[in-house]
């Protein structure tokens, strides 16, 4: 507290410090996730149950569960560019592009266990195993061909380069291989480079390759190479995931095309995962419409490969600047699409009707029923309805009579079958109530600061719920609203709460409603004094002038006055000083000053220098201009001042 000094002239002016509290939120740490800054490549291992990647930048390769969860890695792989996994799932085989090499890595451990230089600067590029060999292309634009590694001969012998059957004018760059395991011995062989358009079946199962067949690429079958499958169980291959070529004779041939596409991956059941911008598609061999597809990412997928036994697609998809490993599962389900329509509003106690549709690119059984449940105020949990049965054009409707207003769900479901996944939609409608009455009494009574005050809610008539809940909200924004009471009313539809009335307060009721009648809210605004008193000192004496008590004052004293209040940040008191003249009051002096956090304010009230003065003064809480709106107007007592000789 400071003591301040006016007269009935002069009001000085005030600082007072406020204070700003700030809060910090804390989250969850995400769960692993494998991430590559550059793919170099992809494999899956059926045995293990691992996903092998390859991060190029960074020179590792990754593994991962059949989740998708990070498992372990090993550095040392520079540029690595290509991963594939003898017959028997044991050894992982990385394409070392960085340091020339193939380097033979313990599946399960992934513990290096052989490296294997390969006499190039441009590669080993992309990599392949087949007939007990690990195949590997290399070269630059205009000079690309084969190598393997045999890993059962000695390191002396295990490397052979130049092995593309030279009887064809060969390839242009380190070209893409594949394999299929129903035709084990075979490579197919896709150019790479400015002019990626050749494409080669390679049988690899003899002494040397042979050539089964060959083509020069004249842009006739494929707009440039970016990825190269063998199809199982078909003499073909299928191009950027959508064209499909076969080979015969020795020469290839277009065979029909899946809708656009970039890249693919096929399973050893003939299923197709393809890559189309941000969807991943499945489709059965030779179809028309795919089989199910998925969100990949809102940018693209950079590879895909599929589980040896069909169970899931692995993909690596783009996002926050890397590429993270997803996981889609049961793509050999086609997932239906369902749809469901209500009417957005109804009446309680009336039909209303409920329809939709439900489509499949591979068609539904005959005679298909879905589930239908109706969710409400009074059911939950679901009530289940009579199966619904689609008719042949895949519609479907069925009528309900709701009990219970309010939100009211139905939801429709199929249950799936082994060719279709399940498949749930719903829809909302607004089911009409009855209204009741709601009121908190005693709105825009004014009292005494710290008044114990009983307000009453009244509730109408209602269906089952008689709970009401009571809040109180105090007015400044450090006091938050504040549930004071939650019950049942009384007999009379009553429920009361007692308040502390510091300051004003809204209360509100809250009637949450029932199945039939509608939710109510009411509230009432009460309004609270601050608590005021002011001490004088430095007088003399007390005594009565007529029948008004005065403060007596030597003539030189300048009295002492200090005003207690209720305190609120930035709180000021207003200081009201009136002379006494010509048998009538009149006003010298109003002026603002601080009430300090002890909620005092002291005030030095210079003296006149002469005797027979009559003065008055009091202190004043004046709403939205005392520095807050949280209290009544409140006029604390006037304090009479005399001064004598």
């Amino acid at each position: 507290m400071r003591t301040r000094t006016i007269s009935t002239a002069t009001a000085l002016a005030v600082l007072f410090s406020s204070a700003a509290l700030s809060a910090v939120s804390t989250g969850t740490a995400a769960a692993a996730t494998t991430v590559v800054a550059s793919p170099g490549g992809m494999v899956a291992d059926g045995g293990l149950k691992r996903v092998f990647v390859a991060d190029q930048k960074a020179g590792k390769v990754l593994a991962a569960d059949y989740s998708g969860a990070f498992v372990d890695s090993v550095g040392g792989v520079k540029g690595v560019s290509g991963l594939a996994l003898s017959d028997d799932g044991a050894t992982l085989y990385a394409a070392a592009e960085g340091s020339s090499e193939i380097v033979a890595i313990d599946a399960a451990t992934l513990d290096v266990k052989a490296r294997y230089a390969v006499a190039t600067d441009k590669g080993p590029r992309h990599i392949a195993f087949a007939a007990g060999k690990v195949w590997f292309t290399y070269g630059d634009q205009w000079d690309g061909d084969l190598g393997s590694v045999d890993p059962t001969a000695e390191p002396a012998t295990a490397v052979q380069l130049g092995l593309f059957p030279q009887a064809h004018p060969g390839i242009y760059g380190p070209a893409l291989l594949d394999t299929d395991p129903s035709t084990p011995g075979l490579l197919a062989i896709g150019q790479t480079g400015l002019s990626t358009d050749s494409m080669a079946v390679v049988d690899v199962s003899g002494d040397a390759p042979r050539m089964t067949a060959y083509y020069q690429g004249d842009y006739s079958l494929n707009d440039g190479i970016g990825d190269i499958d063998l199809v199982p169980g078909a003499a073909q291959v299928l191009v950027n995931g959508a064209q499909r070529d076969a080979y015969a004779d020795g020469k290839f041939t277009a065979a029909g095309a899946y809708p656009t596409g970039q890249r693919a991956d096929i399973a050893p059941n003939g299923l197709v995962a393809q890559v189309n911008g941000a969807k991943v598609s499945v489709y059965r061999p030779d179809a028309a419409h795919p089989l199910r597809t998925y969100s990949s990412s809102t940018v693209g997928t950079a590879a895909l490969r599929w589980a040896p036994d069909s169970s899931r697609v692995f993909a690596l998809v783009e996002a926050g600047g890397g590429f993270s490993l997803k996981v889609f599962t049961d793509p050999t389900l086609n997932a239906p699409t369902l749809t469901v329509s209500a009417p957005s509003t109804a009446t309680r106690g009336k039909k209303l009707t409920v329809k939709g549709k439900i489509t499949a690119t591979v068609p539904l059984p005959g005679g298909t029923e879905l589930q239908a449940t109706r969710t409400d105020l009074e059911s939950p949990d679901g009530k289940a309805l009579p199966a619904v049965t689609v008719k042949a054009d895949g519609t479907f409707s069925f009528t309900d009579t709701p009990p219970a207003g309010g939100a009211v769900t139905y939801r429709v479901g199929y249950a799936g079958d082994a060719e279709h996944t399940s498949v749930t939609a719903s829809d909302k409608v607004d089911v009409s109530r009855t209204k009741t009455t709601l009121t908190v009494n005693k709105n825009g009574n004014v009292y005494g600061y710290g008044a114990d005050v009983s307000f009453t809610a009244h509730l109408g008539s209602t269906y089952k719920n008689r709970t009401v809940e009571l809040w109180a909200n105090p007015y400044g924004d450090d006091k938050p609203n504040k549930l004071i009471r939650t019950a049942k009313v009384n007999s009379a539809g009553n429920l009361s709460a007692t308040v502390d009335m510091k300051r004003d307060t809204t209360i509100t009721a809250v009637y949450k409603g029932d199945a039939r009648t509608a939710p109510k809210t009411a509230k009432s605004t009460a309004y609270a004094k601050v608590k005021i008193s002011t001490a004088v000192s430095k007088h003399y004496k007390k005594a009565k002038i007529g029948s008004t008590t005065y403060y007596w004052f030597h003539k030189r004293t300048d009295p002492l006055l200090t005003t207690t209040m209720s305190y609120y940040k930035d709180r000021k008191q207003r200081f009201d000083l009136q002379v006494r003249s010509g048998g009538a009051w009149h006003s010298a002096d109003s002026e603002y000053f601080p009430i300090g956090t002890s909620g005092k304010s002291a005030i030095t009230l210079e003296g006149p220098d002469q005797s027979g003065i009559k003065a008055r003064m009091r202190s004043t809480y004046v709403n939205g201009s005392s520095g807050d709106s949280v209290n009544s107007t409140t006029y604390g007592p006037w304090k009479y001042l005399y001064w004598t000789n």
